[in-house]
């Protein structure tokens, strides 16, 4: 079989190359792609975009100890927690939660890196003004230096300011995709929405060539909407594109008003940036998608006219007269005083040859200028449509950047476990808990969509007060639906693994009556909880049959209407029988029966997981 899916992964590889051969042989351009590279990049190469790949996979191998177990990455102590916890916010923007979302996101980037990095330019552009001897000029510094730095610059800047715990590359890749979106709207989308993913296709065809899928039942998730970091993702995309926006004003360059459009309008309807959501009670989501759809077309609209809108001035003739009579009367009180400052700056330097001395008075000088230049200016009344629509495009990704602001000022103020079943380790408390306020969004504003006044969590809580980390890392409902789950806490280079399992009886007709398990690797199971008692359905000559659990023991308890005794004993082992109550219990397999006066009935089954 390993032999079989080595020659599968060579016969998809060669098919691919293969196809690249014989189109390389019928196009032939004018222009060799190889020489259009190389006007822009060292021998036509993005070292840079490789150097930022190269970055992000050794954090993800290293800092988070990817290397040691790929499949899973330490992740709870590399998230944006808090302002509070700075090696959080520092490492999230490059760090993943999995190896299908590192993938994802390294797929994304080898897309839109080299095109952003090819429209920067290792060779700067001849409009670009500068010196010619700067080091800035140099191609390799450019290369291998300043565009890694500018975007792991970004990945910090998306960091400090993403709303909620985030992790991800995303953020940063939405920010190379704005950028090359504005210098290149037609090529960018190609890249995003086809290449991407071909890109993901061809590597999965590598890494299985053949696979195998059973239908089977899933556990409870979210909806795929509310994994997304939407406002990470407008975040870095505003910043490119204010980034594209700089670079094109230096050149004098404006793209296409049309492609620029139907570029952003697209990447925005694809990539899910209409999905605003909010949490609900009770694992439920609150998707705006109609508001949403509104504002990504608007959103649209105002970046194509911050780069190719007129110089037209913004406001109409008549508004701008009574601006400009206005900075007349304000300027006229001033000026009178102007001849007079200037005689002084005359008197303070005549005759002086101190150098210092004559430096501020020309400083002094350049103030007063400036100031005169600035009220002979219209100000608002010289604003051109172009800059209104690019001030709009500021104000958006201030409000983008602002959000997040004070929900990074989160404080745990108490991580201290609710009971002594919690796991320990480090700074980290891991327990099981059911109904407790949700300590990453109760008190910020989930009021005003739910009546009640916070929000519940239930499931395997991690918390640190000394990284103001709370965080729900497995739900109950998920944890009822797999059985078992596996929670990995650490730091920088270090992980240790928490272990929880769910066992249960569901009583014929009732809900189940389960116990949770944690403990780390080598220690000891504790029991972390138990569920309350629960009645079956059926009567046995006259008595009832409950499941029970008993530190750490499930318990039948049989009883009747006549009498409030209760006789129990523990659930039988396999195959094995027991007596209570006048009842005989027979465990066969899964199931248990209860029997009387030849009768015979099922009472309770062994919960299963994972759908079986």
């Amino acid at each position: 079989m390993r032999l079989l899916a080595t020659l599968l992964a060579v016969v998809v590889t060669a098919s691919l190359v293969g196809s690249i051969a014989v189109v390389r042989r019928i196009h032939r351009p004018a222009r060799r792609w190889r020489d259009v590279a190389r006007e822009r990049l060292v021998y036509g190469v993005p070292w840079g975009s490789l150097v930022v790949i190269a970055f992000v996979l050794a954090v993800y191998l290293f800092v988070q100890s990817g290397i040691a177990d790929f499949d899973n990455p330490v992740t709870i102590p590399f998230r944006t927690w808090s302002y509070f916890y700075p090696l959080g916010m520092v490492t999230a923007a490059f760090s993943h939660a999995g190896p299908s979302h590192l993938i994802g996101n390294l797929a994304g980037t080898v897309v839109v890196a080299p095109l952003a990095e090819y429209a920067w330019g290792h060779y700067p552009d001849e409009r670009e003004p500068r010196r010619a001897d700067s080091w800035r000029t140099d191609p390799r510094v450019r290369a291998f230096v300043l565009f890694p730095l500018a975007v792991i610059g970004v990945g910090l800047v998306t960091g400090l300011f993403a709303l909620g715990p985030v992790i991800g590359f995303s953020g940063v890749v939405f920010a190379l995709a704005g950028f090359a979106i504005v210098h290149y709207p037609i090529v960018t989308i190609v890249g995003t929405l086809g290449v991407q993913s071909v890109v993901l296709r061809l590597y999965s065809a590598l890494q299985n060539p053949i696979s195998v899928y059973t239908a089977q039942p899933s556990p409870p998730s979210a909806p795929s909407w509310a994994g997304i970091a939407i406002q990470g993702h407008a975040l870095g995309l505003f910043i490119g594109f204010v980034l594209g926006v700089v670079l094109l004003e230096r050149r004098g360059t404006r793209p296409n008003p049309l492609r620029l459009w139907l570029a952003v309008l697209l990447f925005g309807f694809s990539k899910g940036l209409w999905a605003i959501y909010w949490y609900g009670a009770e694992n439920t989501f609150v998707l705006f998608q109609g508001p949403g759809v509104a504002i990504v077309s608007v959103l649209a609209l105002v970046v194509m006219l911050s780069m190719t809108a007129s110089e037209t001035p913004l406001l109409p003739p008549r508004l701008r007269q009574l601006f400009t009579r206005s900075n007349e009367r304000t300027a006229g009180s001033t000026a009178d005083a102007e001849p007079s400052v200037a005689r002084s700056l005359e008197l303070a330097g005549g005759g002086r040859g101190d150098g210092v001395v004559t430096a501020r008075i020309d400083r002094v000088r350049e103030i007063v200028d400036g100031n005169r230049r600035a009220r002979e200016s219209g100000g608002l009344s010289d604003l051109t449509r172009k800059g209104a629509a690019f001030l709009a495009v500021l104000g958006i990704l201030a409000l983008l950047a602002g959000m997040a602001i004070p929900a990074n000022f989160l404080v745990v103020d108490d991580s201290t476990a609710s009971s002594d079943a919690a796991v320990q380790i480090e700074d980290y408390t891991v327990e099981y808990v059911e109904g407790v306020p949700n300590g990453l969004v109760t008190g910020i504003g989930i009021e005003a969509l739910e009546d009640d006044e916070g929000l519940e969590s239930s499931g395997v809580i991690v918390a640190s007060d000394h990284r103001e980390i709370w965080f729900e890392a497995v739900s109950a409902q998920r944890l009822a639906f797999t059985g078992e789950e596996t929670v990995y806490v650490g730091g920088t280079g270090w992980r240790e693994a928490v272990h929880v399992e769910r066992t249960g009886w569901e009583p014929v007709g009732n809900d189940v009556v389960y116990q949770v398990w944690l403990w780390e690797d080598g220690a000891d199971r504790q029991l972390a909880h138990e569920s309350n008692d629960s009645k079956a359905e059926a009567q046995i000559a006259g008595r009832n049959v409950t499941i029970g659990s008993d530190d750490g023991t499930f318990v039948l308890g049989v009883g009747s209407s006549d009498t409030d005794a209760v006789a129990t004993t523990p659930i039988p082992d396999e195959n094995g029988t027991v007596t209570a109550g006048g009842l005989t219990f027979e465990r066969e397999n899964e199931t248990i029966y209860a029997a009387a006066d030849g009768t015979r009935v099922a009472v309770a089954s062994q919960e299963t997981y994972n759908g079986y």
